[in-house]
This record gives C-alpha cells, sequence and structure tokens, in this order.
C-alpha cells in the first residue's frame, strides 16, 4: 500500500510583540468602557464618565498606531468594531440608565435599547463602507452619521454637565431618554460630520495646533468636566457647520466635473 502524499507544513513564524501593540490598545479600550459599567453599578459617577472617555483615547490610538507601524488586519478591525460596540454602545447606555433613567425604567430602557441598536447598525455600517471604492477623495474628510466614539461623548453629555454644574444641571429622566434616543438617531442618520483623519494641515499651522493640544490637555487636567462639556458642546454644534461643508464641496465638485 502506497502512502499518502503528505502536504507541506506550515511553517508558523514568530510576531514582534509590535505586532501586538494595536490590538492590546483595542482590548484597553474595551476594558475601560466595561469599567465605567463596574463604576455605575457603584455609583461612581466620575469614575463612569472618565471610563468612557479613556476607552475612547484608547480607541482613537489604536487604529493610528497599527496605520503607522503598517500592521493593520482583518482581525484587528473586528475585534475593534465588538470592542466599540461594548464601550460606546452598551456603556454610555448603561451608564445614562444607573445615573437617572432607571428612575422611569419604561422609556429609560427603551432608551438604552435603542441607543445600543443604532451603534451596532452605525458600526456595521462603517465596516461595509470600507469596502466601497468609489467614495471620492474629498470625501474621506466626513463621516457617514456621528461615529460611535463621538455619539458616547454626547450620549454622556448631560451627566459631564451636572458633575461640573452641580445637582441643579441634572436633566431629568424622560429628557435624558429623549437625548440618548436623538444621540442614537444621528449614529444612523445620513447626516455628514467631520473626520478628523481626513484633514490635512499646512506647515504654518503645526505650531499653533500643538500649542493649543498643550492648552487642551492642561484643561483637561485642571477642569476636566468643564472642558469634557465644552467639547462635547462644540461637537454637537459642529454637526450642522459640517453639513454646510460637505454641501458646498459636493456642489463645487459638481460644477467641476459637469
Amino acid at each position: 500500500m502506497n502512502d499518502l502524499p503528505k502536504s507541506p507544513r506550515r511553517v508558523v513564524k514568530d510576531l514582534p510583540v509590535t505586532r501586538l501593540l494595536p490590538n492590546m490598545l483595542t482590548l484597553l479600550s474595551l476594558c475601560s468602557g466595561l469599567t465605567a459599567i463596574r463604576f455605575s453599578l457603584q455609583g461612581k459617577w466620575e469614575e463612569a464618565l472618565l471610563g468612557i472617555v479613556i476607552a475612547g483615547v484608547f480607541d482613537m490610538l489604536d487604529g493610528r498606531v497599527a496605520r503607522m507601524l503598517n500592521i493593520a488586519s482583518k482581525f484587528g478591525a473586528e475585534l475593534d468594531s465588538l470592542s466599540d460596540a461594548i464601550s460606546f454602545g452598551v456603556a454610555p447606555g448603561f451608564v445614562m440608565y444607573e445615573w437617572v433613567m432607571k428612575e422611569n425604567s419604561g422609556i429609560g430602557w427603551i432608551a438604552v435599547l435603542s441607543y445600543a441598536v443604532c451603534t451596532a447598525l452605525r458600526l456595521a455600517r462603517f465596516n461595509t463602507m470600507l469596502e466601497d471604492h468609489t467614495v471620492p477623495t474629498w470625501a474621506k474628510s466626513y463621516f457617514t452619521g456621528v461615529p460611535a466614539p463621538g455619539g458616547a461623548g454626547l450620549a454622556i453629555l448631560p451627566l459631564a454637565i451636572m458633575l461640573e454644574w452641580g445637582p441643579d444641571a441634572q436633566l431629568p429622566a424622560i429628557p435624558t431618554a429623549i437625548w440618548m434616543i436623538m444621540v442614537g438617531s444621528l449614529m444612523v442618520s445620513r447626516l455628514p460630520t467631520f473626520a478628523l483623519k481626513g484633514w490635512r494641515i499646512t506647515p504654518k499651522w503645526v505650531a499653533p495646533i500643538l500649542v493649543l493640544a498643550v492648552l487642551l490637555i492642561a484643561a483637561l487636567i485642571t477642569n476636566p468636566w468643564l472642558t469634557l462639556s465644552g467639547i462635547g458642546s462644540a461637537y454637537f454644534l459642529s454637526i450642522p457647520c459640517a453639513f454646510y461643508a460637505y454641501k458646498r464641496r459636493e456642489r463645487i465638485e459638481g460644477l467641476a466635473n459637469a
């Protein structure tokens, strides 16, 4: 009896530690979101809010590190989406529910479910749009709808305002639930929003932007709740500005191609 031909063995090469760095940052983002839920169960609202903010920082870093090291992978992209669904879809809704919306548990839980579902749909749409190569280059400076981290920042904005101005600034359960549903709707909307990763700056603006970044970090350290409230409010107000800028650029490009 003849032996069957042996298939060649696949040699698995050792991976450099740097290839694990983006996925480690993604997992840190996931752990930060889950820790925010834990703090909300203990009534520690400052720590819960910071957990979601830190998750956003890690989420911002993981993709950039992967691109800088040229080690982006399909596995990393899928892991990032799963992490975002929990850190920016489940955690903010849970924190806001425990904070105030459980006072009216019916509409509060509807808002939590609506927000989480909208986040999942937004992430699924984002992943499918990555494979669309017909999008013009200039449109890469915009997202379609509010991205998941931006949605999380808007969702917890009422909590940041309360932490800065005290219980008198706390929204009741029903307005908070309506706010959460509205934020979820913005995520699945077709409204264009600014995408910083598509922006390009001239060399003369490098120094001023670095100075502004240092001032922003200093403000976050000295007065985090006021700074976070300002950032969230500014981002919300930027949505109509992005819509106007997108439509204006679209008209210009249409005239140029006519």
